[in-house]
């Protein structure tokens, strides 16, 4: 395949204005008037565990800010995320001015949150939120850290691509949590790939094995009030809220496999997947499944309980030049785990696993390892932050948007090849109608859950 028409040359176009300008490997723009004193108000909207993560990196990435409103579906997740936040940051009572008028709860909460005087918004909801969250605190001129994935379908996407070319205009911060990007240990390695350490590269390899995923053990249908309640609770199990697993989690590994190619996407993808394991795919009941070791082991379904996500994908991308990267995702527990990529050179190969700093390029006349430098906390999770807001106050604030949103139309054309067992341009994914976030959003609305995909018998949109 090489699909060298006007949608992805229109997507390349567009991308290649929000890079206008980089500095330091990022996209910067122009200065704000009396940002480089004045205290900084941060609005957290999405108070989960990794949304307190990012808003105690944040707290801590300048001397001069103040967590000053809070926005959430459910009041009980601002309470928690609000107390382990200042028992986290203890010693620096002055970063919390969360009056209780700006604790705000519900579907408009992120609204109220931009609206209540911050200057600086963390968007850490659930991923079906992120592009109207994101629209919505650019339009009204703020600066965004927002957490990957950027959108869970296409229309998102486009919708994100526009709401960082208004940031570009409005010299705003947009920056995004795809923590590898972050940490020197795999810019330094990537800058040895980059610079022909391994020569041209032929074939690139990714993981991302990991146990089952069963977060939300306490909320069920009988103690939740509605169907849009239970699946925000475990929002994770929903393709319209999470994107499915290679969307919101395995999305690191393809974003590090595009980070290799420069940030040129894939021409296509076919991708294989399914659901094995997880408890949910089968119908309410009692069962006594069998386990490898010849046991077995008793579970109980209750329907439903686990969504319409898959629990594995397979993915081979294409690239125009002939390239091809090839990774696989599994969420099933008591299996094989890891967490890896492989590139292939025409002079030798890198090895990582970016968790475990381990980066390595063998096979070649000259082979290197990566040696951390002594004292360096190669945190990406604070070093997003940290750098963010130097930007902000030195006049220059990041916009990663030309990386990221092409990252996140990745993993959903992966998920879209595999749910319709089709072949899928970077053309088609751009171009598709699929959208996945339900219309005029209320409590009390129907929502039952989807049907778990089947290859061949959805069909592209």
């Amino acid at each position: 395949m090489n699909p060298t028409n006007s949608s992805r040359r229109d997507f390349l176009k567009a991308s290649t204005v929000l890079a206008a300008g980089a500095a330091a490997g990022y996209p910067t723009i122009g200065r704000s008037d009396d940002i480089a004193s004045k205290k900084i108000k941060i609005g957290f909207i999405g108070c989960g565990g990794r949304g307190t993560g990012a808003a105690s990196q944040a707290l801590q990435a300048d001397s001069n800010v103040e967590l000053w409103a809070m926005g959430e579906a459910f009041r009980d997740k601002i309470d928690t995320a609000l107390e382990s936040l200042q028992t986290q940051l203890k010693d620096h009572p002055e970063k919390f001015n969360v009056a209780e008028e700006r604790k705000f709860v519900g579907l408009d909460a992120y609204q109220k949150v931009i609206d209540s005087g911050v200057d600086v918004v963390i968007l850490t909801t659930t991923p079906a939120f992120r592009p109207l969250h994101i629209k919505a605190a650019i339009e009204a001129g703020k600066h965004v850290f927002a957490e990957k994935p950027m959108a869970v379908d296409a229309p998102g996407v486009r919708s994100v691509i526009e709401s960082a070319k208004m940031a570009k205009e409005k010299k705003l911060a947009l920056v995004d949590g795809f923590v590898w990007r972050w940490t020197k240990a795999n810019q330094e390695a990537y800058e040895k790939i980059h610079g022909g350490a391994i020569g041209d590269i032929q074939a690139i390899y990714s993981s991302y094995y990991t146990g089952s995923v069963d977060r939300y053990p306490k909320w069920n249908r009988q103690n939740t009030k509605s169907d849009l309640e239970w699946q925000l609770r475990r929002w994770y199990y929903f393709t319209w809220l999470s994107g499915d697993h290679i969307v919101e989690q395995a999305i690191h590994s393809l974003d590090k496999m595009l980070w290799a190619m420069k940030d040129e996407p894939p021409a296509s993808v076919v991708c294989v997947g399914g659901r094995q394991a997880r408890p949910g795919a089968l119908p309410p009941g009692k069962y006594t499944l069998g386990k490898p070791d010849g046991s077995s082991v008793e579970v109980e379904s209750a329907g439903g309980e686990y969504g319409d996500i898959y629990d594995h994908f397979a993915a081979e991308f294409r690239w125009e030049n002939g390239v091809k990267g090839y990774h696989y995702c599994r969420q099933i527990g008591r299996c094989y785990n890891a967490n890896t990529d492989e590139i292939f050179g025409t002079k030798g190969v890198y090895q990582g696993e970016s968790a475990s700093h381990r980066h390595v390029i063998i096979h070649t006349e000259t082979p290197w390892r990566y040696q951390a430098p002594a004292g360096l906390k190669d945190n990406g999770y604070q070093t997003e932050h940290d750098l963010m807001y130097a930007s902000i106050r030195n006049g220059q604030p990041i916009n990663t948007a030309d990386r990221f949103t092409k990252t996140t139309l990745m993993a959903i054309m992966a998920r879209m090849a595999a749910y319709t067992g089709k072949e899928v341009t970077w053309e088609e994914a751009m171009k598709s109608q699929e959208k996945l976030f339900p219309d005029n959003l209320t409590w009390d609305m129907k929502l039952p859950v989807a049907p778990v995909a089947i290859p061949g018998v959805n069909e592209l949109t």
